[in-house]
C-alpha cells in the first residue's frame, strides 16, 4: 500500500480531532497521507469521503460544525463561511437560517448537501478571519450579510440587531459594511436599521410617524416627543390629544430584539379594548409597518375615529 505510515494516520486523525472530525485531502497530504493511503482507510470502512475533498476520520454520521467545515470546503480552496452562518461560528445563538458560503466572483461551484453558496466581486483579504480553523467573514461583514440574503425585512432587522445584543459586532461597523454594499434591493432598508441600532436617540428623534399615517390616511398625530424613561429607555411619544390614543415607538436596544416584535404585537392586541397606549419597536415598524399600522388603526376606530367622516 502505496504512501501509508502509521506516523501519516495519526498526524491526520490528531488534526483532524481539532477539526470536528474533518479533513481536507491536502491536510491529509501534509499530515503525510497520499491519495491511495487516504483511499485504503475509507476502503476498510475506517474513515469516510464526503465530497471531492472532505474526509472523516470515523465512518459515523458528520456533527453539524463538521457539516459546516465541510460545505465550505466543497466550495473551494478561496471560499468562507458567510452571512448568519458566520455569525454562529462566531458565538450567535437563537436565530436559525440556512448554510451560507461566500466565494469570490465568477466561482460559482455545486452548493454541498442543502448549502447556499453566494458569489460575489465586493471581496476583500480583510474581510476574512480565521476561527477554530476555518476561514469565516468578520462579525460586522457577516452581519450586513446575513440581512441582506435574510428571508424578510423582519428577519434582516432582527439579525442585525442580534448581532449587536450578543456583542459580536459594534453598531457603528454595521453602517460602514452596509455603506459597502452596492446595487442591493435592500441595501436602503439595511442601512437604516443599521443608522437605527447605532444612533438610538438621534435615529428616533428624526423619524416622522406622520408620514406612516399619511399612507394609511390616518389622521395626524397632534404631537410627537422624544423621552426619555426609567432605566435610561428613550422613546418617541406620539399623541392624538383628540382621540385620547398615545403610540409608544421604542429604540432598538431592546434586551431580547428576537423577541420585541412578536411581544409588542400581541401586548398591542391585548390593550386595544383597554388602556390606548401602543408599543412598537422602531424595527418592527421598519420591517413590517403594516401589521403595527393596523393596530393603531384598530385603536382610533375604537377610540372614535371616522375615516368617513
Amino acid at each position: 500500500m502505496s504512501g501509508v505510515t502509521e506516523d501519516g494516520v495519526e498526524a491526520a486523525v490528531r488534526l483532524a480531532s481539532e477539526q470536528d472530525g474533518v479533513l481536507t485531502r491536502a491536510q491529509a497530504r501534509q499530515c503525510g497521507m497520499d491519495r491511495w493511503a487516504v483511499g485504503h482507510q475509507v476502503e476498510q470502512g475506517r474513515w469516510r469521503a464526503h465530497g471531492r475533498v472532505t474526509v472523516a476520520v470515523h465512518p459515523l454520521a458528520l456533527s453539524d460544525d463538521a457539516r459546516v467545515r465541510a460545505s465550505v470546503w466543497e466550495a473551494g480552496e478561496r471560499a468562507v463561511l458567510d452571512g448568519s452562518s458566520a455569525l454562529r461560528w462566531h458565538g450567535l445563538t437563537g436565530f436559525a437560517d440556512s448554510l451560507h458560503v461566500l466565494v469570490p466572483w465568477p466561482a460559482s461551484p455545486e452548493p454541498w448537501r442543502g448549502s447556499v453558496v453566494h458569489s460575489s466581486r465586493l471581496w476583500a483579504e480583510g474581510d476574512v478571519v480565521v476561527v477554530r480553523g476555518l476561514a469565516v467573514t468578520r462579525p460586522d461583514v457577516a452581519a450586513v450579510h446575513a440581512a441582506l440574503w435574510a428571508r424578510s425585512d423582519r428577519a434582516a432587522a432582527t439579525v442585525l440587531a442580534m448581532a449587536v445584543q450578543q456583542r459580536l459586532a459594534p453598531a457603528e461597523r454595521l453602517v460602514l459594511e452596509a455603506k459597502r454594499i452596492n446595487r442591493h434591493k435592500r441595501r436602503p432598508f439595511v442601512l437604516q436599521v443599521a443608522h437605527d441600532i447605532a444612533d438610538g436617540a438621534q435615529a428616533l428623534s428624526e423619524l416622522d410617524f406622520t408620514t406612516w399615517c399619511r399612507r394609511r390616511e390616518l389622521p395626524a398625530p397632534s404631537r410627537q416627543v422624544l423621552r426619555k424613561g426609567p432605566r435610561g429607555r428613550v422613546y418617541l411619544d406620539v399623541s392624538w390629544d383628540e382621540y385620547g390614543v398615545a403610540v409608544e415607538i421604542e429604540g432598538a436596544h431592546h434586551d431580547a430584539p428576537e423577541h420585541a416584535i412578536d411581544d409588542a404585537l400581541r401586548q398591542n392586541q391585548l390593550t386595544v379594548d383597554h388602556v390606548r397606549v401602543l408599543r412598537i419597536p422602531v424595527l418592527g415598524l421598519r420591517s413590517i409597518p403594516d401589521r403595527f399600522m393596523d393596530q393603531v388603526e384598530a385603536m382610533l376606530r375604537r377610540a372614535g375615529w371616522d375615516a368617513a367622516a
